[in-house]
């Protein structure tokens, strides 16, 4: 046992913060130890740490130790906000009370995150000709109210808004700063983040940021400052993020929220409008407002054959495949570069010099635009597979729109990994409560192997150290999982009533405290709609993910409630904390296995059959795994938790890969079949 390690003692510091019913977890310890040790020896550490282990504690004891001895900056990403407001509210003040290590933590957030008190004041000059309608200017009122009493001004503070888009005009945009040119630059809430994250030593990131900057700086370019370790909480999640930023997307929406934003077609409004020129520049103002308009036609085009041809290969809300270059014609390069050019062109004729700064904020999104347009219908990004995306959007007055995003990610990320982040000169720590494909047991490398491929990590490597810490908690006699091998195919026509009635009976059978997990929107609405009465009249609330508020509002009256059933879809199988008896029952109502159609996932297996693999045994099922793993983990948060999880999937019994799902639940957890009076021994 380490020194560090021994802070974790009955009769040490941590211990006499806590207070009374503080447990040492001999867990906790061993991560402790093999934390330091990565750090120290600058390796490669993939630690899977159950529920209860208090991993958190764990990676920031030696962090804090390592930082305020060395001074090297450790960069910590986490999946979900939760956990980053865990770790700065919570986690790090008791920590930075019980050592006696100097040290700063900051939460680094992207730049978009924060206003910028120019471009507020400009468009609050502006707004009667900058917003097209009142409640466009009703919210940009929401943000002024706002930006006399907030102390960081970022996102995390506003209040919603009835028109999102607003923000985009005063937002800090690294495309029209005007650096220590501007009036505000001494109070720029973004400079003074950014100053803080250059003197901190724990930066707090999400991964999302964490992969942009790493893709940035794929490019030459990047936003976080050097750091010598990173840490990846919640790393199960990585493959997916990762994936995410190194491939190139183009959305309608933000397409047409810039063009809007110049110029609206119909009122005439917008920034272009409020531009004072140099008189014998009217003509090339006049040009820039008919480069928007053949812009606008130019996207209205593309994006609608795209489509229509999704919609003759799969139809509305569905990913269509793009399995060659140019299915459409792309007009939007060549319109896009010349309105970025023609932007530019009129900067150098406005008068006030911060529409200069302005228009080159605005020429530079139209060439991203323009250059994404390209790779993606050329299909220029090697090793990729692209896909066009059609999401269907009810209107608040009826009807609907269907929104276009044309995309494309690479097949592989691990390559990408190895060179760019586990081949630098950094410790690299890994960790989540569900990483491998068993049950948290034991202390198997090979477990680990899944999602090492997925992130080109070599496990053989020098410096590569894995470890499997089981949860504390006392599954035996906290847990128990029902199973249910009557319940029909879902290609059944009865598939759903009956689904929807075993939902019914476990959610009564406990009198609500129920989160229910479902893989699709369509099946969760339809289980809703066949439930809400009878719930209702059992004096069960009833919380359905997009229909009752955001997830972190749902959350808050699922545990003020304490008799509410909450239905949910991915978002609700991971990064959702709800302690105590609120969360009593976890309904899964199908195991988690992808869409064999999804593109991303049928160019894995493509790629998986080429080599000779099995796509179904080496890619689908333990991803299926983990995700269980990850549904099952929402239970028993603590050591007083009890309850039951359900799986309303007959497959977990009736196939032979059931048993890899029951292998994979924590040990000692009793399982009941239902129907039966069998209860079979837990894997």
């Amino acid at each position: 046992m380490s020194v560090l390690s021994g802070l974790l003692d009955l009769d040490g510091p941590i211990a006499r913060r806590l207070g009374e019913g503080y447990e040492r977890r001999p867990e906790q310890a061993a991560m402790v130890d093999a934390v330091e040790r990565t750090i120290r020896e600058k390796g490669t550490l993939l630690v899977e740490a159950g529920t209860g282990v208090g991993k958190s504690f764990a990676y920031l004891i030696p962090a804090i130790r390592r930082a305020s001895e060395t001074r090297e900056k450790i960069v910590i990403a986490t999946n979900t906000i939760a956990l980053q407001e865990q770790l700065l509210d919570k986690d790090i003040p008791l920590l930075r009370a019980a050592m006696p290590d100097e040290f700063s933590a900051v939460l680094v957030k992207g730049r978009g995150n924060y206003l910028s008190i120019r471009r507020l004041t400009l468009a609050s000059k502006r707004q009667e000709r900058l917003l097209a309608d009142g409640p466009s200017r009703a919210s940009l009122h929401t943000i002024e109210d706002w930006a006399y009493q907030t102390q960081d001004g970022s996102l995390a503070t506003l209040p919603q808004l009835d028109r999102p888009a607003v923000w985009d005009h005063v937002r800090s945009d690294s495309g029209n700063c005007m650096g220590r040119r501007c009036p505000n630059y001494d109070r720029c809430f973004f400079q003074g983040a950014r100053r803080r994250m250059e003197h901190g030593d724990l930066l707090i990131c999400n991964h999302a940021l964490f992969f942009s900057d790493l893709a940035l700086r794929a490019r030459g370019v990047g936003f976080l400052p050097h750091y010598d370790h990173v840490i990846l909480d919640e790393a199960h999640g990585v493959e997916d993020v990762a994936t995410e930023h190194f491939g190139v997307s183009l959305a309608e929406s933000r397409v047409l929220r810039l063009l809007g934003q110049l110029h609206h077609e119909r009122t005439g409004a917008g920034f272009l409008a409020n531009l004072a020129v140099e008189d014998d520049a009217q003509e090339t103002l006049a040009g820039a407002v008919r480069g928007v308009l053949v812009a606008m036609d130019a996207a209205r085009k593309f994006f609608g054959d795209l489509a229509d041809y999704a919609a003759q290969r799969g139809g509305i809300a569905q990913s269509v495949r793009v399995g060659e270059p140019d299915v459409a014609e792309n007009p939007v390069t060549e319109v896009f570069t010349a309105l970025g050019v023609a932007l530019k062109r009129l900067g150098s004729r406005v008068i006030r010099e911060e529409d200069r700064y302005e228009l080159s904020g605005y020429a530079e999104r139209a060439v991203a635009i323009a250059a994404e347009a390209q790779a993606l219908t050329e299909q220029q990004v090697p090793g990729c597979v692209y896909w066009i995306e059609l999401q269907r959007r009810e209107r608040s007055r009826g009807g609907a729109t269907v929104s276009v995003t044309f995309a494309c990610s690479p097949v592989e990320v691990g390559d990408l990994l190895r060179e760019k982040l586990f081949h630098s000169e950094k410790s690299i720590i890994l960790t989540s409560a569900t990483m491998t494909t068993g049950s948290g047991a034991g202390d198997d490398a090979g477990a680990f192997r899944h999602l090492a491929q997925r992130l080109g990590i070599d496990l053989e490597g020098e410096g590569v150290e894995t470890l499997t810490l089981g949860s504390p908690f006392r599954y035996a006699e906290q847990a128990t999982l029902y199973v249910d091998p009557t319940m029909p195919d879902p290609r059944s026509a009865r598939y759903t009533d009956e689904l929807a009635q075993r939902v019914l009976r476990h959610i009564l059978a406990t009198r609500g405290g129920a989160f229910v997990l479902c893989t699709s929107y369509s099946v969760m609405q339809a289980i809703v709609s066949r439930t809400r009465d009878d719930l209702r009249r059992s004096g069960i609330t009833t919380l359905v993910q997009g229909q009752d508020g955001a997830r972190s509002a749902l959350l808050s009256r699922f545990r003020e409630d304490g008799h509410a059933a909450l239905f949910g879809t991915a978002s609700f199988w991971q990064g959702v904390d709800v302690k105590g008896e609120a969360l009593r029952n976890v309904i899964i109502t199908r195991l988690p296995f992808e869409p064999p159609d999804k593109p991303i996932t049928e160019a894995r297996h493509e790629l998986l059959q080429s080599r000779g693999q099995d796509p179904f045994r080496d890619d689908s099922l333990p991803r299926a795994i983990i995700r269980f793993r990850q549904g099952f983990g929402r239970l028993i948060r603590s050591a007083a938790d009890e309850g039951r999880v359900v799986v309303l999937d007959s497959r977990i019994t009736t196939k032979g890969y059931g048993k890899s799902f029951l292998r994979a639940i924590p040990e000692g957890t009793p399982v009941v079949v239902e129907g039966t009076r069998e209860i079979p021994e837990a894997p």
